[in-house]
């Protein structure tokens, strides 16, 4: 079987790919990527400063790519709706939306919405994020996808229903390891809901990255001042991580190749699925209950007071048909 590349990915001339924390890591290598192959990426990123220096780094690598650099700051509920408004605004089709954006191993913290910042930025940030979007998705003629970014840390998660913002006891991969498994259980119980609704043009899928050399590491090293565990993660990454752009192919791939399906889990396919060339995997046991993820749904529309409207997209996705 080949090795898939970015090569095998299809043109995407017309497409419009919405990549979150687009301005930095896998988000930039990804959104180099669809640009190549044609796409509009709509850059969504935090610091809209950063975001216009990201989108001229790669208008200096690449002829002409379309970019639109847009502010969305996935802490704050608000911005994440703003956001959502202008893009909806803005284009009439959306074909792909990658949740891409992440915080990790971080000390304890909140967003604008007193969520803890992880659970709040990885998951309740993007689960807003594509209920504002889908109906846009849906709307779209021919097949759109919903990816969801993970990690393989997933497997070590836990959903903590009495404590999801881990008020009463905070460790940080703990905390990190639960915003990665609410991300996969959200990528299969929107692929449920939306064939239970019979909506079938639109699929939701899972990805993760393997062990990829980013700034994300850092992150957590440099809030806490540690200078020895910074300089600990800088020698993990040389020693042991593929290339960021290498893990941002699964993403990349999850987006755009037909083998994928709903409900599929991407990630590099090499030595103990940390690098390597993307392919479908089997994500954790716990990541497949149909309860939990009902119940992490359910909790999701109560904090954030975002809800789906499922009879509706039906409805539109057969007037699309």
């Amino acid at each position: 079987m080949s090795k898939w590349t970015l090569a095998d990915a299809p043109d995407l001339s017309g497409k419009t790919v919405v990549v979150t924390g687009a301005n930095s890591g896998l988000g930039y290598e990804a959104t180099g990527m669809f640009a190549v192959k044609g796409a509009t990426v709509v850059m969504a990123c935090r610091s809209a400063d950063r975001g216009h220096r990201a989108a001229n780094d790669i208008r200096a690598e690449i002829t002409d790519p379309d970019l639109d650099v847009r502010e969305c700051d996935l802490a704050d509920l608000a911005s994440v709706e703003a956001f959502a408004d202008g893009v909806r605004e803005e284009y009439d089709e959306l074909h792909v939306l990658c949740n891409n954006a992440g915080v990790m191993a971080i000390p304890r913290s909140e967003t604008a919405d007193g969520f803890e910042t992880q659970f709040g930025v990885n998951h309740l940030g993007h689960f807003a994020l594509t209920g504002h979007l889908l109906d846009r998705l849906v709307e779209t003629a021919g097949e759109t996808r919903v990816v969801t970014q993970s990690s393989g840390v997933h497997e070590r998660g836990e959903i903590d229903f009495a404590d999801l913002d881990h008020e009463d006891s905070y460790g940080k991969w703990e905390a990190y390891a639960q915003s990665k498994l609410a991300n996969v259980l959200f990528a299969y119980e929107l692929q449920r809901r939306l064939d239970a609704a019979g909506v079938d043009d639109t699929l939701s899928a899972a990805c993760h990255p393997g062990y990829a050399a980013t700034g994300l590491q850092a992150r957590g090293p440099e809030q806490e001042g540690s200078t020895i565990k910074s300089y600990a993660m800088a020698a993990l990454n040389a020693t042991f991580a593929q290339s960021a752009e290498m893990g941002a192919l699964p993403m990349v791939y999850a987006a755009t190749a037909p083998a994928v399906e709903g409900g599929d889990y991407v990630g590099p396919g090499g030595l103990f699925d940390m690098r390597g060339h993307p392919e479908t995997q089997r994500s954790s046991d716990a990541s497949y209950d149909p309860e939990r993820a009902e119940r992490l749904w359910t909790v999701s529309e109560d904090l954030t007071g975002v809800t789906y409207d499922f009879e509706a997209l039906a409805m539109a996705d057969n007037v699309i048909e």
